[in-house]
């Protein structure tokens, strides 16, 4: 059996508060985007195998968010038959865009579909929110506004319908810690709500915070929303905690020269 799992992009996105458990509450609006990997599952009858091609995954295989969903509901469902598993990665890493957590997310639908589990989403959004902030996103995967941790999911009369995105990933990993190093928690002062439902007020209210401490130590992450302004972009900017960059257009694009080595990716939503 075989799920694409997708990339999401973040549409504002504020730390509020740093909680005890050392995570930070967010507040963010979610948006699935039709960049996928593939993800094929197939039962097996000796071990438990995963191996993945496309896009190199770094650190050990072996600790690997799917492996990781997989060994969650096997507590739950001693059970569960051994698997081959296989993933072909090609949303960036490290980018902002959830690909870790969406293949997750999928690994958990998925095996709900193939063992015959019955699990609603209600429960598969508990265990999703187990293996990471962001993974419950993908279980219903559509607009939703994220608060908590990530974990915290409300539906959001949102439709981009007919938008071009272009997204641009230019290579430039960011660390958790640096993401962080540079914000400072504080409530949103204004209602992420009430902004999203006024397009024309994105581009001065809807804001990433990490935008303020990354673009100094990283202007060519600046200079790539800058540039998406400057060929017409209704909205631009960076999708969680970086590196990538995407840009919203009422009509495609033309014209944008990308330096060499940027991942690019354009599609009309």
């Amino acid at each position: 059996m075989i799920s694409f799992p997708n990339a999401k992009i973040n549409l504002g996105l504020h730390i509020t508060a740093k909680r005890k458990d050392g995570y930070h509450d967010i507040e963010s609006c979610m948006i699935p985007i039709p960049l996928n990997d593939a993800l094929e599952m197939i039962v097996s009858t000796k071990k438990t195998t995963f191996e993945s091609t496309g896009l190199e995954i770094p650190g050990n295989p072996k600790e690997n968010l799917i492996l990781k969903a997989y060994q969650l509901l096997k507590k739950d469902f001693p059970n569960l038959p051994h698997l081959n598993i296989h993933l072909h990665k090609n949303i960036p890493m490290g980018a902002g865009l959830g690909g870790g957590s969406a293949d997750a997310a999928f690994a958990l639908k998925l095996m709900n579909n193939l063992f015959d589990l019955i699990l609603d989403d209600f429960f598969l959004e508990e265990y999703a929110a187990q293996l990471g902030s962001d993974c419950a996103f993908f279980i219903e995967n559509m607009p939703k506004i994220a608060r908590g941790r990530g974990e915290l999911l409300e539906p959001v009369d949102l439709d981009l319908g007919g938008t071009h995105l272009v997204l641009i990933n230019p290579g430039i990993h960011i660390g958790t810690k640096e993401a962080y190093a540079g914000v400072t928690p504080a409530s949103p002062k204004v209602y992420l709500e009430e902004v999203l439902a006024d397009r024309s007020r994105w581009k001065s209210e809807l804001v990433n915070d990490f935008e303020a401490s990354i673009f100094p130590n990283h202007p060519e992450i600046a200079g790539i929303k800058e540039k998406l302004y400057e060929h017409g972009a209704y909205y631009a900017a960076m999708s969680g905690s970086g590196s990538s960059v995407f840009g919203l257009f009422e009509e495609k694009p033309e014209g944008i020269d990308w330096d060499k080595g940027y991942f690019l990716f354009e599609e009309k939503l």
